[in-house]
């Protein structure tokens, strides 16, 4: 697919802003799990109370905070709060926060670090654990805490503390804090939350308007996210359609501009299915591709690595499941992706052959209905369709059970999260937001990979596709124009000279014409005859260059057509092939092809040479008759007649009929000859046929008999000295009409 990269440089920046806002809609929704956990946690079981630094203590609780803290950790304390009397602006601004909230001097946070986040709930625990100790002393027994046995009961246990030597202080402190390790520092701050809610209650807070605020203001952030999310999609999503429809445009361009330039020699290397189905089908696989590689391949990764690191935050210990999901999904997917991979590439070639059939049928028709071929080729046409249909199903069979294998891996990783969280749950080793995150994680990660999965799907068959699309661009064709070209002398003659001519098809054996050489001279008619393949439609090919000669040369005033610009040479020919092809529009758009500027009296003129009035007058319509792809809706005569009307529209100095002639009657040939004679009187005429007396009045003619020229004369010095065209003109024509 890189061989296309030149066809989506031009999109650089549109992929750019896709990716910058990709990576910010991974980010918002990596987001997402996090505030839910927030919900959970802070704002349904710890009432909206977030922190385990309180914003506020009362002047007592800030003492007894004191008596579990060192010198050095009081230092912080002091630093990170400030006393506030009561009717300081601070207290009003609290109130405002905090409805309820005591009018009471207050040490209020003013800045918090690492050192006092990991102290504050440690003392904040081991005052409520003496608080709750001096209530009901039986239940500190029961959590493991035993107090100094010299106290007496119904003693102040603060004042207590207090009075005791710093010694004994530190070691009821030490012993507290080596709980608190046991717990882990996340476990204590979680504990302590419930000691700052305890202390908001004490001083008047209202704890179901805290809580209310808290669940607002998170469930409004992630509304928020969740809208941004959105807009980021759609934008992306227009970004990568805009991107892919684009460079689809592109490649249909180049692939039309290039298949234009081909000579004969590529467009028969490439069937015209081929080359439709490349067009068609596989720019689409293509347009389709590059969508998706903008819109997944891009975010998966952010959102993949993003989780991993987010989950494992969040829940280290379970880490195990993620690593499990990750080895059965990719283990799913690469044995689709190794069933799959073949039948993507025979999928292709299957619809070549497909368009192939259908083309053949639909163009050759009417000889399949004479012929009474119909089941023999629906039987044809049925073969090729069941042979795509039953790759195209195998792959879908492929794609239906790995859907159902991915959503039980799913529910199976949200099972188990579940189970294992619950322990841990239960064991105080984590949090039931932690858990619920740690699953949305989970299953972004799995998503992220099922995107992943589904390009590395997609990317063969597309691979296939570019494959087959580079193939045509890069072929360059085979006919050049030369780097410096040459120029014809002026005024143009359109004298033609064919020296010492000998050609052969690229990759034949053997030649095809031997050693060709003759001159045509301005005004005069060279009639080609000879026997069937003997090369004759492949001479005057070479006239306008649409092969080049293997040997010799073909000179036109004196140039060689190899040294002129392809469109020269060829906007001073007037071609009508041996099969007339005439375009889907109407009489005067194909006429106008000869000459777009031309009057309405000149396409007239060149009906009527053509003997085509009657054409018109069979229509109401006149000019402005529609004509269907390829003039099927006229006869074959008709359809000739046509196309040599638009070749004489172009009023070139040089005209080639090539076959031309062969649908018309014996009267409408020698009327039309008699026309073109009078109409082309200074040009230079070559006229291709079998029929004898379609070539019986040529100035000269060329007699070929296995790609050699055998013959040159009139058609009384030929009959005299040439026996293969006194055997074809006496086979054709009475002993009364050769006199």
């Amino acid at each position: 697919m890189l061989r296309l990269f030149p066809y989506i440089r031009r999109y650089t920046l549109p992929i750019a802003l896709a990716i910058l806002l990709l990576f910010i809609q991974a980010n918002v929704d990596l987001a997402l799990p996090d505030y839910l956990s927030k919900i959970v946690n802070n704002g349904i079981q710890q009432g909206g109370v977030a922190s385990a630094i309180p914003e506020f203590l009362d002047e007592q609780t800030f003492q007894r905070l004191s008596l579990f803290l060192d010198p050095q950790e009081q230092r912080l304390l002091d630093q990170a709060y400030r006393r506030v009397e009561a009717s300081a602006p601070e207290i009003t601004a609290l109130q405002a926060r905090y409805p309820g909230l005591a009018t009471q001097p207050l040490y209020v946070l003013q800045t918090s670090s690492p050192e006092i986040e990991k102290v504050l709930p440690r003392a904040l625990l081991s005052v409520a654990f003496l608080e709750q100790a001096q209530q009901n002393p039986e239940q500190a027994q029961k959590m493991g805490m035993t107090l100094p046995r010299n106290i007496p009961p119904g003693t102040d246990l603060f004042q207590a503390l207090q009075n005791l030597p710093p010694a004994m202080r530190q070691n009821l402190r030490a012993r507290f804090w080596e709980r608190f390790d046991v717990l882990g520092d996340k476990m204590v701050s979680q504990m302590a939350i419930a000691a700052v809610k305890k202390e908001y209650q004490a001083l008047g807070v209202n704890i179901d308007r805290l809580q209310f605020n808290y669940l607002a203001r998170m469930g409004g952030i992630m509304l928020l996210l969740t809208l941004l999310s959105a807009i980021l999609t759609i934008t992306v999503g227009l970004i990568s359609a805009r991107v892919a429809a684009g460079a689809a445009r592109d490649l249909r361009d180049g692939l039309f501009v290039r298949v234009t330039g081909f000579s004969m020699a590529e467009l028969e290397r490439f069937s015209t299915a081929s080359l439709i189905t490349r067009a068609t089908n596989d720019v689409s696989q293509l347009q389709m591709v590059t969508m998706l590689i903008i819109r997944l391949v891009f975010y998966a990764p952010i959102l993949a690595i993003g989780g991993m690191i987010r989950a494992l935050s969040m829940a280290p210990s379970m880490g195990w499941i993620i690593g499990l999901m990750l080895v059965v999904l990719m283990s799913i997917i690469l044995g689709v992706f190794a069933i799959t991979l073949p039948r993507f590439k025979l999928i292709q070639s299957l619809t070549d052959n497909l368009n192939r059939v259908m083309r053949e049928n639909l163009s050759g028709m009417m000889v399949v209905r004479a012929f009474n071929r119909q089941e023999l080729e629906r039987q044809r046409f049925d073969h090729a369709n069941r042979e795509l249909t039953r790759v195209n199903l195998f792959v879908n069979r492929v794609m239906v059970i790995m859907m159902p294998l991915m959503m039980f891996l799913m529910s199976a990783v949200s099972v188990l999260v579940v189970w294992v969280g619950a322990h841990q749950v239960a064991e105080l080793r984590m949090q039931v937001g932690n858990m619920m995150a740690f699953m949305q994680y989970t299953m972004q990660i799995f998503f992220a990979f099922m995107f992943m999965s589904m390009m590395f799907i997609v990317l063969p068959r597309a691979s296939v596709s570019a494959d087959r699309i580079a193939e045509v661009l890069e072929t360059m064709p085979t006919i050049q124009d030369p780097p410096q070209p040459k120029e014809f002398p002026q005024p143009f003659r359109g004298e033609i000279e064919f020296r010492d001519v000998s050609f052969r098809y690229p990759g034949a054996e053997e030649d095809v014409l031997h050693h060709i050489s003759f001159t045509a001279r301005p005004g005069q008619t060279i009639g080609i005859i000879g026997t069937t393949g003997s090369g004759k439609s492949t001479l005057v090919r070479l006239i306008p260059r649409f092969y080049d000669v293997t040997e010799g040369a073909i000179l036109i005033d004196g140039v060689d057509i190899r040294q002129v610009r392809q469109s020269d040479l060829r906007e001073r020919i007037g071609y009508v092939p041996q099969r007339s092809n005439l375009f889907s529009g109407t009489i005067e758009s194909n006429l106008r092809l000869g000459d777009e500027d031309a009057p309405l009296e000149a396409l007239l003129q060149a009906l009527e040479v053509a003997q085509g009035n009657e054409i018109l007058a069979s229509r109401p319509e006149g000019l402005n008759a529609s004509i269907a792809q390829g003039g099927t809706n006229v006869s074959g005569g008709q359809r000739q007649r046509l196309a040599i009307a638009r070749a004489l529209v172009k009023r070139a100095p040089i005209y080639i009929f090539d076959e031309s002639f062969s649908a018309l009657d014996y009267k409408t040939d020698l009327a039309l000859r008699r026309a073109l004679k009078r109409y082309l009187t200074n040009s230079t005429v070559f006229i291709v046929s079998q029929r004898v007396a379609t070539i019986k009045d040529a100035d000269q003619i060329l007699v070929l008999d296995e790609g050699r020229l055998i013959g040159v004369g009139t058609h009384r010095e030929l009959m005299e000295t040439c026996d293969v065209y006194r055997d074809i003109a006496l086979s054709q024509l009475q002993q009364e009409a050769l006199a």
